[in-house]
């Protein structure tokens, strides 16, 4: 027999894979001072079932494999599979520095038949015993990143089948092993995925997942192929040397590159305070005036632009009709509302949920080829399986971003499309409709920053339903969660940033709902007599962890609160979006709960890895003790530290010893109060 031994090991991570007389067999990953693997029981490395029939990487045989050498930070993997009918690429990306892999098959039939793939499993290990304890997320309108922890003594399947990532649950796990060291996972994909926790005979777990096999199947004609979506592990000595990995490789490899995204500009979104009902061309530019003297950068213009030229349309019966403006609202067009901004120095945003069908949308009705349909019901959205339906929405984003001239475009998705689309009279097959749909709208975004590579592209989907590192690939930021009350915020921003770096988090400060049914803690109220400058700083601060942004009446904010959102504006751009885009985030206490129930106290780290200056934001919750010793982390124990307020508030020298041994101890801060602090050597 014949054996060879192929290396993807970095410097954190070994990783190593055998070739054992042309089957492949995985016998090191290590990381963390621990060894994952099962030490008998092999990992199958991938599974794609075909016909009925499961094939693993020792089943097949391995013909060759491709290396490409670190190229700025990444090292490539080709391994090249196949039998008499089907040949497999699993393709394997490594990264420099950092102890994290993604894996991602390429399934061609070679025989002369039609093969039906029935499941592709990008990654699927053998993980040894003793890594017990699975973290993870759940998520819902106003319930994003609610956590979930359990004990692996039995099968667990993450999942979701709503057709939209993050409903459901979160494509994310953490499984902690005994001292603390966790390996993670994710899906890159922002339709239905799949990730099993199956124990193995004699101890362990076997870890498998990626694309969802539910409601899906991909008949391969002779020669055709099917790609399925990367899964990422990472492995880390906690949860903040895992998040930093995700955030680091994101910054530098996966998350677009964007000249206006990369300044983080301060947002002013209409939407809350206004809705549709209330928006209209007078109250938008009274808002834009405003904006400019303010120092905001953006101004978007949410919902309620679009339909038919009555007051009384509402927004998502005419989804899809995106060539008529309401006039009534907007007698001049939003192009108009877009000059007054750039005239101002401030940047044009755009709602629109190009992928939605409103049910008195004229769309359906002109090009009812476009309309996803399931059993013959329509889902409320178009099909991107179908090419029509990816050129008819290139050009009309096309038009509306030259025609309206904008620099940003929100893109909305608030339905759940299941299992997608199973027609089989406009470009895909019965069972792979929604695994086309996202594959055809990754492409039409990738189409458009290609050829608009400033603009702007926020994901949204009924707020934070998916929230995902597939779609973090085609746009330049997510937004969080439609609710913005304060403890809600921290939650999600701490289960958020698990995943994804601070600077592709955008999410507002508390705003003022005009909505008439809000959750029952959105109550903010500029001109309620109890809100204190302590307070508004509260709120503002919490938004002011990732990408900033409100939305507020800006011309009848009251005039010491107008005078407030300049000073924290001012604040934002010159001193704390640095450490936003740049920065590794350290979580100083455990996951505030939106019930209550959790942590009371929230602290968040950022610390520039080439600088040693840190952030330090502490937030009081209600409920909370009275005091609280913060204890900082990764700072030099022999370097004597300044630490300051932004706004000359404290100041103190320690050294980085006693602020990690002994922590800094805040006693002053009332509920709703909060700190923000830096640290610098000197």
């Amino acid at each position: 027999m014949t054996s060879q031994r192929i290396d993807l090991s970095t410097s954190r991570m070994g990783f190593v894979i055998c070739d054992e007389n042309g089957r492949l067999r995985m016998e090191r990953l290590d990381g963390a001072n621990r060894g994952w693997l099962h030490p008998r029981a092999g990992s199958p490395l991938f599974n794609v079932v075909v016909e009925g029939v499961c094939y693993e990487a020792q089943s097949l045989e391995l013909i060759s494999h491709r290396e490409e050498g670190f190229v700025s930070g990444v090292q490539s993997h080709v391994f090249y599979y196949q039998n008499p009918v089907l040949m497999v690429e699993q393709h394997i990306n490594v990264y420099e520095h950092e102890a994290l892999l993604e894996a991602w098959l390429l399934v061609t039939n070679r025989g002369k038949i039609a093969q039906c793939v029935e499941r592709i499993d990008s990654l699927a290990l053998n993980l040894a015993a003793g890594a017990s304890e699975l973290f993870s997320f759940t998520g819902n309108w106003g319930s994003e990143f609610e956590p979930e922890h359990r004990q692996l003594d039995g099968e667990v399947i993450l999942e979701s089948r709503s057709g939209r990532s993050s409903k459901g649950n979160h494509p994310w796990f953490a499984l902690k092993a005994a001292g603390g060291a966790m390996l993670s996972g994710a899906v890159a994909w922002s339709g239905n995925w799949v990730m099993r926790f199956q124990p193995l005979a004699d101890g362990g777990t076997c870890l498998s997942g990626g694309l969802h096999d539910w409601e899906f199947s991909k008949i391969l004609q002779p020669g055709e192929s099917v790609e399925s979506p990367p899964f990422v592990v990472v492995i880390g000595e906690d949860l903040d040397a895992v998040s930093q990995q995700y955030a680091r490789v994101g910054r530098k490899f996966w998350y677009p590159p964007n000249p206006v995204a990369a300044d983080l500009p301060v947002e002013w979104n209409h939407w809350w305070p206004y809705e549709d009902a209330e928006i209209n061309q007078e109250v938008f530019l009274e808002n834009v005036g405003k904006a400019a003297e303010m120092g905001f950068e953006v101004c978007t213009l949410d919902a309620g632009w679009f339909g038919p030229s009555e007051a009384g349309t509402f927004w998502e019966h005419y989804r899809g009709d995106w060539d008529q403006v309401n006039h009534e609202r907007f007698p001049d067009g939003p192009g108009v509302l877009a000059d007054a901004v750039h005239d101002r120095g401030m940047k044009f945003g755009m709602w629109c949920e190009i992928e939605s069908l409103g049910e008195q949308a004229r769309l359906a009705q002109d090009y009812p080829e476009f309309v996803a349909r399931r059993d013959g019901k329509p889902l409320g959205c178009v099909c991107f399986g179908n090419p029509q339906v990816q050129e008819w929405a290139y050009n009309t984003l096309r038009r509306l971003i030259e025609s309206f001239h904008c620099d940003w475009i929100k893109l909305d998705f608030n339905l759940d499309p299941g299992g997608g689309c199973n027609r089989e009279d406009h470009g895909h097959q019965r069972g792979d409709g929604l695994y086309e749909h996202y594959r055809g709208y990754y492409r039409t975004l990738e189409r458009l920053r290609k050829d608009y590579p400033a603009l702007v592209l926020e994901n949204c989907s009924s707020g934070g339903l998916r929230i995902d590192l597939g779609m973090l690939r085609q746009t330049c930021m997510t937004y969080l969660s439609d609710p913005d009350w304060a403890v809600h915020d921290l939650q999600i921003f701490w289960g958020a940033s698990t995943m994804l770096a601070a600077n592709v988090l955008l999410h507002w400060t508390f705003s003022d709902w005009r909505n008439l049914n809000p959750p029952s803690q959105q109550t903010f109220d500029p001109h309620d007599p109890t809100l204190t400058r302590k307070k508004w700083d509260y709120y503002t601060r919490i938004s002011m962890l990732g990408w900033y942004g409100i939305s507020q009446k800006l011309p009848h904010l009251p005039k010491w609160l107008a005078h407030r959102v300049v000073e924290q504006n001012h604040i934002y751009r010159n001193q704390v979006r640095q450490f936003i885009k740049d920065a590794d985030l350290y979580r100083l206490t455990s996951q505030p709960r939106r019930s209550g129930e959790g942590e009371c106290w929230a602290s968040f780290q950022y610390t520039l890895p080439t600088e040693d200056e840190t952030l330090l934001f502490v937030f009081r919750l209600p409920g909370a003790e009275v005091e609280r010793a913060i204890r900082l982390k990764a700072l030099r124990p022999d370097t004597l530290y300044r630490v300051r307020g932004l706004e000359g508030e404290y100041q103190a020298h320690l050294s980085g010893r006693s602020l990690m041994d002994e922590g800094l101890l805040f006693s002053t801060l009332e509920e709703e109060e909060s700190a923000l602090l830096k640290i610098t050597p000197g």
